[in-house]
């Protein structure tokens, strides 16, 4: 790992409210703890700023819309000074994915933040093949809606001067160590990993980072070869015939299109200065 990972930022500015949106991951998932609880990144983040207030909105299976509809409101009664973006790979993974409905969205939640006064970080996510094997016809839908997803993200992030943290240029991203038993999440490794890729994006937008966010692990619940296989078992397979189910109805639609020639809805690409979107690492 490198140094400036785990290096703390004295910015200019404070954190006094720190209000994390978004998904399972933002939730914690893939770090479990004593007691049957979820840690995740954003403690560890809230620890490194140093923030008075910390308040975790993110719910398992979140998408979009529910950020859209229910977080924003939330966060925005917080006041917050920094706020995390994390969502959209839910999305991705649905028969209704509209890149056009998520652009509105996701730039309506970044745009009220920074209005609000919050120095805003969101994501672009990684190569998902590359951690969770998915057959081929599934691999190459889910990379394509990621591939558009990223753009918006983006776009709406250099639209309104939010950073943006790149899995795919973290470094150690793609180790098997920094992912969870279902490959669906961060291990403890990699919730550190983007609590120390977080701060580091606050930090470029002046904001205090006073304490450094270590990558050792500890106080994490440790995780069999039997979870592994328990998990296969139980979640994984049937995970990858429900999301199989759902994008068939996609495919369906697809094919449809191309035999009445109706023209697909296309991802607004906004012209890209690759130097201003903060690469993780």
């Amino acid at each position: 790992m490198h140094d400036a990972m785990t290096a703390g930022f004295p910015g200019s500015r404070r954190v006094r409210s720190l209000a994390v949106l978004g998904d399972s991951v933002a939730a914690g998932m893939g770090d479990p703890i004593a007691g049957g609880r979820w840690r995740g990144f954003a403690p560890l983040l809230a620890e490194a700023v140093e923030a008075a207030r910390f308040t975790n909105l993110a719910t398992s299976g979140a998408r979009v819309a529910e950020v859209w509809r229910a977080q924003l409101p939330a966060a925005l009664r917080v006041a917050p000074d920094a706020a995390v973006v994390m969502v959209g790979m839910n999305d991705t993974m649905r028969s209704d994915f509209d890149p056009l409905l998520l652009r509105d969205r996701l730039d309506h939640v970044v745009r009220s933040l920074v209005s609000a006064g919050a120095a805003v970080v969101t994501i672009r996510y990684h190569d998902h093949a590359r951690v969770f094997r998915l057959p081929g016809p599934l691999r190459r839908l889910l990379n394509r809606r990621i591939d558009a997803l990223n753009r918006i993200l983006t776009s709406v992030a250099e639209t309104h001067g939010a950073a943006v943290v790149d899995l795919d240029r973290l470094p150690g991203a793609y180790h098997r160590a920094a992912w969870s038993v279902d490959r669906l999440h961060p291990s403890e490794l990699g919730h550190r990993m983007l609590a120390a890729a977080f701060a580091a994006g606050l930090a470029a937008q002046g904001l205090a980072v006073p304490v450094e966010v270590s990558l050792t692990c500890s106080g994490g619940v440790p995780v069999t070869r039997l979870d592994h296989v328990r998990w296969l078992l139980i979640k994984g397979v049937p995970w990858v015939l429900s999301r199989a189910r759902d994008l068939a109805a996609f495919s369906l639609i697809s094919l449809g299109r191309k035999v009445f020639r109706q023209p697909r809805r296309e991802v607004p690409v906004c012209p890209t200065d690759p130097s201003r979107v903060w690469p993780a690492g």
